[in-house]
């Protein structure tokens, strides 16, 4: 993917510095906030970042998810690092909220047809209260499938047979952008709708289906704790430890060398000029879409 380490220490450089302007502005307006993933381990592991990662994600509680995506965008970090989410009228093919470095250049290969800042960026997951029932925990996931479906508005990447057949096929029928934007909407009504009760379980439902209806403790998520990660430092939940059993193993042994690579597919990379340099020749190369 990186034509040099050079080129990869830079963008681990600028994603590290948003990951500490994020966290401050988190801390400074009481925003529960900590790594998710490799950042855990690589805070855990490394004491910095996984050599061969090209990025940091945080999770936040849905209330604390809800509330930073509403005062950053009233924030002037929002001008240089603009906070993006699909709606109605915007739709860039997550399902999370992500900031971006505008000065930057990280074209992803799923997003190289649409007009958006395509800056190095930091994805924020929403942890969400999951059920007792393991029945409604089903129930809840399927909702999440809906959502991711008609909020990515693409079909699921990796996944053929079944699933890619019936997910174009839903996306035919309905191909109306303000139909799908209703769906979507209710599906993420129906599946978040146990944040308002107390159980001992949250999940992640914003994600691929790789993660997608994880149960988690929730006490493990209830705060953050500070750990050391390269020459400063970040949050991670206070309960990492099963986190990262569950979702990852035996995290405190690296991979092997072949599955020691980024997961990231890009179009192009340049993390010291602007993506606006590069419209019409890396992105947004249809005329039709100039």
């Amino acid at each position: 993917m990186y034509s040099n380490d050079e080129k990869l220490k830079k963008i681990q450089q600028t994603t590290l510095n948003m990951s500490q302007i994020i966290y401050d502005f988190c801390k400074a307006n009481e925003v529960l906030c900590y790594f998710c993933g490799g950042g855990v381990i690589g805070a855990i592991r490394e004491g910095g970042f996984v050599p061969w990662d090209d990025d940091l994600d945080f999770f936040m509680p849905r209330k604390d998810y809800e509330r930073f995506y509403q005062l950053w965008k009233k924030s002037d970090w929002n001008k240089r690092y603009p906070i993006l989410r699909t709606s109605e009228k915007y739709v860039d093919h997550n399902l999370f909220t992500t900031i971006r470095d505008s000065e930057t250049t990280f074209i992803k290969t799923y997003q190289s047809d649409l007009d958006i800042p395509h800056g190095i960026a930091i994805d924020i997951f929403p942890l969400d209260v999951a059920p007792e029932s393991s029945y409604k925990q089903k129930v809840q996931k399927v909702w999440a499938l809906i959502y991711s479906l008609y909020c990515n508005q693409i079909v699921p990447k990796n996944h053929g047979g079944m699933i890619a057949i019936g997910s174009r096929i839903l996306l035919k029928i309905v191909s109306g952008s303000k139909a799908r934007y209703c769906i979507w909407k209710y599906a993420e009504k129906q599946m978040t709708k146990y944040n308002t009760s107390i159980t001992p379980f949250v999940t992640e439902l914003c994600v691929g289906p790789r993660y997608m209806g994880n149960i988690y403790h929730a006490e493990d998520f209830t705060a953050s704790i500070e750990r050391p990660f390269e020459k400063t430092m970040m949050p991670i939940p206070v309960g990492y430890d099963r986190y990262l059993k569950k979702t990852f193993g035996n995290y405190m042994e690296r991979p092997s060398k072949d599955k020691q690579v980024s997961v990231h597919d890009s179009v192009y990379i340049d993390p010291d000029n602007s993506y606006k340099k590069y419209k019409g020749i890396y992105y947004l190369t249809n005329k039709e879409d100039k």
